[in-house]
């Protein structure tokens, strides 16, 4: 699969149009439980999930578009949605969202002659849910 058309929103904003990139990665702690009982081997459970949601942007400082989407939401929980494609959710293109905290904003970062871009992770904050319907 190639990502071509990868769908981005944030606070209920369609994001996609300014998105180069966008990654949602989560995981899980490992508690060791390991006991004499164990026999020398090591042995884990799982702990608290956590996600981060990564993106990168084309920044853009129009009215109504991405600095001025963003900035307002710094410090603030808000939703998000990500999948693969834009096109309906499925079982082929299926839906990640959750909440994410806005921890931080790097509106202008780059050298001369870059094209002007944030990148930037977000933790999740509550569960991520994937649907497919």
């Amino acid at each position: 699969m190639v990502l071509l058309a990868e769908y981005l929103s944030i606070n209920s904003n369609d994001l996609s149009e300014h998105a180069k990139k966008a990654e949602l990665s989560v995981e899980v702690e490992e508690k060791d439980v390991t006991t004499f009982a164990s026999l020398g081997w090591k042995e884990v459970l799982g702990g608290l999930k956590s996600g981060e949601l990564g993106c990168e942007f084309l920044q853009d400082f129009a009215a109504t578009k991405l600095d001025a989407i963003m900035w307002p939401l710094l410090g603030t929980v808000v939703p998000f949605k990500v999948r693969a494609d834009q096109s309906a959710v499925g079982v082929s293109n299926p839906e990640y969202s959750g909440s994410i905290l806005i921890n931080g904003w790097n509106p202008i970062t780059g050298s001369v002659g870059d094209e002007a871009t944030v990148s930037l992770g977000f933790p999740t904050s509550g569960v991520v849910a994937r649907a497919t319907s």
